[in-house]
């Protein structure tokens, strides 16, 4: 998946969370990602009552939460991140959400009134305590942590800091509180692109995503943590959300940089399915399991799949199809000189299906994308194009 030549990037500029998510995205207008939550077709479960066993802390510590009053307190990690950002203002907007608090090293853009900005680093070792007090002190009842990269990045010791030592930070500190929920973004990608790969991955398919490549492991690593975490904690529903890569107008990611290349790296023989989820229907998502209880991992997709070669020409790119036994030196060498937008290990993404199975979060969180794979392409495509145009006019002759 990685370019023949690519400008380099800042590490810290990909980043969802802790030091990240610089790069200029523009919100998703709040009235469209409404719609796309109030598009589901199942009811919200009803929150826990107080003093039922929901409500309860998930170990004994001094940090317990103060009983609750009023409407619902949600805590975000990442909240500077696109999803963090965009999800925020769809709580702002939301009557029965009293108080909305950020957990980050810089504050959201889309903030209002119901907002409170805590700033941790999560890679700091004295975090877990930070973390227990501001849940404690702001009697937050669910804690969404998107604290993760978006991107590879060459600067592999920070991000094992950030995904998943920062991981380990965050549980250690909501044991010490009564949190009612905690929800994880993970992503499909994890399931990995293997030759034996059945048509559509379910839930209950493992994490096949290559362990040596840390974008993957530490990933893989956080879903390990918040499991073992649901384990353990009692009265806590521990919900994974696992999206698609995720396209649209303003979000910003290696697949959106990948397809805005003019020539686009293909393997010679290979064209695998690919499915995205439209970044409107995935912060929706999140919005259905703030609002219900789920507890368990859930794919989050658009219907439909597009072969590779599909998607390159809907995006109105060139492929160049190179051999597999040359691409592999050859993008080692791009991401040694931070020249490309991925390392070697996405490649197998070529050549391979990983086509997650969305049917379980219909089914049971009644998750209806309002947009497919093709759709969400497409309104990719028509914002690139806008920004293509703005370029080539700004460019000096």
């Amino acid at each position: 998946m990685s370019p023949v030549s690519e400008p380099p990037d800042d590490p810290a500029s990909d980043a969802v969370a802790q030091g990240s998510a610089a790069a200029p995205e523009s919100p998703v207008p709040t009235r469209q990602a409404g719609a796309a939550s109030s598009g589901t077709t199942a009811p919200a479960a009803p929150a826990a009552a107080e003093g039922s066993p929901a409500s309860q802390p998930a170990g004994s510590s001094s940090h317990r939460a103060a009983p609750r009053s009023g409407g619902r307190i949600i805590a975000l990690t990442g909240a500077a991140s696109f999803l963090g950002r965009n999800l925020i203002g769809i709580l702002e907007e939301d009557p029965r959400i009293a108080r909305v608090v950020a957990i980050d090293v810089k504050p959201p853009d889309t903030g209002g009134s119901k907002l409170r900005l805590h700033t941790v680093d999560l890679t700091a070792p004295s975090s877990e305590e930070r973390v227990a007090d501001v849940l404690a002190t702001e009697q937050v009842d669910t804690l969404v942590h998107l604290c993760f990269l978006s991107s590879p990045t060459p600067a592999t010791a920070w991000a094992h800091e950030l995904e998943s030592v920062g991981t380990m930070h965050l549980l250690h500190g909501a044991r010490q509180v009564g949190l009612r929920k905690l929800i994880l973004w993970s992503q499909t990608i994890l399931y990995g692109a293997h030759p034996t790969n059945p048509n559509f991955l379910t839930e209950r398919h493992p994490l096949r995503a290559d362990p040596e490549e840390r974008f993957f492991a530490d990933k893989m690593a956080a879903e390990r943590e918040f499991n073992a975490f649901g384990a353990k904690a009692k009265g806590t529903t521990v919900t994974i959300l696992r999206t698609a890569p995720i396209l649209g107008p303003t979000v910003q990611n290696y697949l959106t940089r990948f397809l805005s290349q003019r020539l686009v790296m293909t393997m010679l023989g290979f064209d695998p399915l690919w499915q995205f989820v439209h970044e409107v229907d995935a912060i929706a998502a999140f919005k259905l399991a703030i609002d219900g209880d789920f507890p368990g991992t859930f794919n989050i997709v658009g219907d439909g799949v597009l072969p590779l070669s599909t998607v390159v020409r809907l995006a109105g790119r060139t492929p160049v199809p190179v051999l597999h036994s040359a691409a592999g030196p050859l993008v080692s060498a791009l991401w040694a000189a931070h020249t490309a937008v991925t390392p070697p290990a996405f490649l197998r993404y070529l050549r391979y299906l990983c086509v997650a199975d969305g049917e379980k979060a219909a089914r049971v969180m009644g998750f209806r994308p309002m947009y497919t794979t093709r759709e969400a392409l497409l309104d990719y495509v028509n914002a690139q194009r806008l920004r293509d145009v703005r370029l080539l006019q700004e460019t000096p002759a």
